[in-house]
């Protein structure tokens, strides 16, 4: 029988109304093996101060380093304003919006998210948020799909892993056909693409930058794929809207990712907020909400949502998709940060990333055996061609207090290191990490 004690009246009250003699019975179904057969290994009970002071000495033990790792989770600068606001209650305890009569400050956040990332990307509409990028690129895959008619994804080569394996596991009962694009130099071959399109093709996948950091021909193939029946997906880094061309600019049908760098800290893998913006053309078919703005009969500002397709309401056999809800307190600390920087703002931010990036490659390239893997550019994330194993960069780093990056020797073939450089990295620590790379190249 697994540990539970059943001595108590009251539980042994409880088990006898619904038919079973004891605990074990209860749960009998569970395999034998999943049952844990001792006590928790639990110290002993702790006063309120004792409990505090226990978490704060494990806390303690954090070690949070110098970062220099990006593949989709960056250390961007998180401005004092996001958690002063979001920490209002008002903001942290607010549900979905159903009644819009008492819930009208929640819907102006929304709308208030919704027009920034329309704006940033160029497009005609955005919904209220998706839980993360990843899912946010599977379900404008799924809009293509249902879109288009057809089951053909193009992808790059270039495209976050992670990504991919999210929308892969998404959409596994899909009937999907995946055709990867070639890589020259660590960017889509526009010919190549070309050459893949055809009648059954939904859609093309592009990341920029993409997970090399490097910045992808999007503005080639959007002038492949505008004449086409043939959607274009691109999966941006908000961040770097503020020097690199809105997708809208080039033609993308839909812009998808993840909205983490716009003042969301790091912090174990989440909680994130993913953005999906699109065209009017195909505003039916996307998951989520939209919320919108009216008037009165009195003509007083009203918000409240105008598009809804999760599966419980009415006609929830034509919905779209099964995201119930929105990433709302994420979305609002974006929110609050594009509106912090501004446009002037959010350019000088992108440029100082773009320069500090630059300045780190520099130097790493004057190193004896390191050197960028390409040679194409590249914003914010670089891939370093290394004498020697990431693994140990990454060891001996975390041993100085440094980050030092991702090995991505296993996609790459070769001795590979994606580095990251955020506007928070100052020439000492870039230099530090240099010195870092020096000693293990020259094996101190």
């Amino acid at each position: 029988m697994p540990f539970i004690s059943n001595s108590d009246s009251d539980v042994q009250e409880m088990l006898s109304v619904i038919g079973v003699k004891d605990f074990g019975e209860l749960i009998k179904n569970i395999p034998a093996d999943l049952v844990l057969e001792r006590p928790l290994d639990l110290p002993p009970a702790m006063s309120e101060g004792e409990v505090f002071n226990h978490l704060n000495n494990l806390a303690g033990k954090n070690r949070s380093g110098i970062s220099f790792v990006g593949g989709g989770a960056y250390d961007h600068y998180t401005p004092a304003i996001i958690g002063t606001l979001i920490s209002r209650s008002e903001f942290q305890t607010a549900y979905t919006p159903y009644q819009p009569e008492v819930s009208q400050g929640t819907l102006q956040s929304i709308y208030e998210f919704q027009t920034h990332i329309a704006r940033l990307t160029a497009m005609d509409v955005a919904n209220a948020s998706m839980y993360d990028g990843a899912s946010a690129m599977a379900e404008a895959i799924v809009v293509a799909i249902n879109a288009t008619r057809k089951n053909t994804i193009v992808i790059p080569d270039g495209l976050n892993p992670a990504y991919l394996e999210v929308a892969k596991t998404y959409l596994y009962n899909y009937d999907i056909k995946w055709v990867v694009l070639e890589n020259r130099e660590g960017i889509v071959d526009p010919d190549d693409l070309e050459k893949k399109i055809d009648d059954s093709v939904a859609a093309v996948v592009l990341q920029q930058p993409n997970y090399f950091g490097l910045i992808e021909p999007c503005s080639k193939i959007g002038e492949i794929l505008k004449e086409r029946k043939t959607l274009f997906i691109v999966v941006a880094d908000p961040n770097s809207l503020g020097i690199l061309e809105a997708p809208g600019n080039y033609h993308a049908d839909i812009v998808v990712g993840e909205g983490q760098s716009l003042g969301i800290p790091l912090n174990f893998g989440g909680p994130y907020v993913g953005f999906f913006a699109t065209t009017m053309a195909l505003v039916r078919k996307i998951p989520g909400r939209i919320v919108g703005v009216s008037e009165d009969k009195k003509g007083r500002r009203g918000y409240l949502l105008t598009l809804q397709t999760r599966e419980q309401h009415i006609r929830r056999d034509k919905a779209t998709s099964n995201i119930c809800t929105n990433s709302g307190l994420m979305a609002l600390a974006a929110t609050i940060y594009i509106s912090w920087l501004g446009k002037e703002g959010l350019t000088k931010l992108s440029d100082l990333i773009l320069q500090k990036s630059h300045y780190l490659s520099t130097q790493i390239e004057l190193l004896d055996g390191f050197e960028l893997l390409y040679k194409n550019a590249f914003y914010k994330e670089m891939a370093i061609s290394c004498p020697v194993s990431p693994e140990k960069i990454i060891q001996m780093g975390l041993d100085r207090g440094i980050k030092a990056g991702i090995d991505i020797s296993a996609k790459t073939g070769s001795h590979s290191l994606l580095v990251a450089v955020t506007e928070r990295r100052n020439r000492h620590e870039m230099d530090a990490f240099v010195q870092l790379l020096r000693d293990a190249g020259s094996g101190k």
